[in-house]
């Protein structure tokens, strides 16, 4: 436990993006399984952990501490955690220290502790660490780790630490599960690469950039509608089906009509939008798809006042055929076939505006 939160110490204090690389990259490096394993899982969002409730952990500190002054405290800090953690008395009866609690012990206690058993165990736990360390375990505890480093960027880390290719770690990461043993094997040459077979796991997006170039051809380019909603993809293999955002999120059970809508095998890249007319084209704005957006149960009213569908781009799979080597003009008629089977309602194909230069395009 002390590694770990002295990593999420110096992330929190640290701006640099490329420091905080070395600082991950470091602590992965360093620090044995299946510890660092639970790390990325915290530091990516793939932990599932029964959040303990805020309230739960102040009523803690209450029977502690007066409570004038652990509200005093909190308002001058501004975080709960650590104000607890910083005021947590020592306990009367000095705990048995001469086994430090490991990050691994600490995520197997809270992801089994009963709710009844939940208030004396996280005492117990509270008693035997250092403030810093109380305060990493209260961000685990409560599901706010909020340490300034997405998911991305902790997967780059493992990537560069261990001279991976973090297209290739993202492209197996939704197919493997924490403490991810099988990852940190192949990252150290133990184990052969892990495959994405028969798994509805994300692949990185291919982004839009702007054009550099002062004199093009439109004859050269293909132009599009840029459309007000979320990039997501789409994934169903081995009758499972994923909905991913741009940044590897999985989102299926915000958009459940979507993801049930999609039982073609394959892999689709498409603009998610509710229905609507303030873009034209029956898409609604960005507010109205806001309403959707990171719910995880969605009631029968929300489907029916901002029901959502997916404008497709892209295909990248078809079936079991990889197509990401294919030209682009290839992929669209493969997806123009493919999204024939879909369900119109949910989804349609953005569609290719006819423009014989950049002015006629403008106009």
């Amino acid at each position: 436990m002390r590694a770990f939160a002295d990593l999420l110490d110096a992330l929190i204090y640290t701006r640099s993006r490329n420091a905080k690389l070395r600082l991950i990259g470091e602590y992965l490096k360093s620090t044995p399984d299946p510890d660092r394993g639970w790390a990325m899982a915290a530091l990516t969002g793939s932990l599932d952990l029964p959040a303990i409730k805020p309230a739960l952990v102040r009523a803690l500190i209450e029977e502690r501490v007066d409570p004038v002054l652990y509200r005093m405290s909190r308002d001058f800090v501004g975080d709960s955690a650590e104000t607890i953690a910083l005021l947590w008395p020592e306990p009367i009866t000095p705990p048995d220290t001469s086994e430090p609690l490991t990050l691994a012990q600490v995520i197997d206690i809270l992801g089994s502790i009963s709710k009844s058993d939940a208030p004396a165990m996280l005492a117990s736990m509270l008693d035997r660490l250092e403030a810093d360390e109380r305060f990493a375990l209260l961000k685990l505890a409560m599901g706010a780790l909020r340490a300034g480093v997405s998911a991305r960027l902790a997967k780059t880390g493992l990537a560069q630490a261990f001279d991976l290719d973090v297209e290739a770690v993202e492209e197996v990461w939704h197919g493997l599960a924490p403490p991810y043993p099988t990852l940190f094997g192949w990252a150290e040459g133990t184990h052969t690469q892990p495959t994405a077979q028969n798994v509805p796991v994300f692949r990185p997006f291919m982004l839009a950039h702007p054009l550099e170039e002062t004199q093009v051809s439109l004859q050269d380019y293909a132009a599009e509608w840029k459309w007000d909603g979320i990039r997501v993809q789409l994934v169903h293999v081995a009758g499972q089906t994923r909905l991913y955002s741009r940044a590897g999120d999985d989102i299926t059970h915000s958009f459940p009509e979507v993801a049930a809508s999609f039982q073609a095998a394959g892999v689709l890249d498409g603009e998610l939008l509710v229905k609507g007319d303030a873009q034209g084209g029956e898409a609604g704005s960005f507010n109205a798809l806001q309403q959707r957006l990171g719910r995880k149960v969605v009631s029968a009213k929300m489907l029916s006042e901002y029901p959502a569908f997916v404008r497709l781009y892209d295909i990248l799979f078809d079936g079991a055929d990889d197509l990401r080597a294919l030209g682009w003009t290839e992929r669209r008629a493969r997806l123009e076939t493919f999204a024939v089977q879909l369900d119109a309602e949910r989804f349609d194909v953005s569609a290719v505006i006819d423009a014989k230069d950049f002015a006629e395009l403008e106009e």
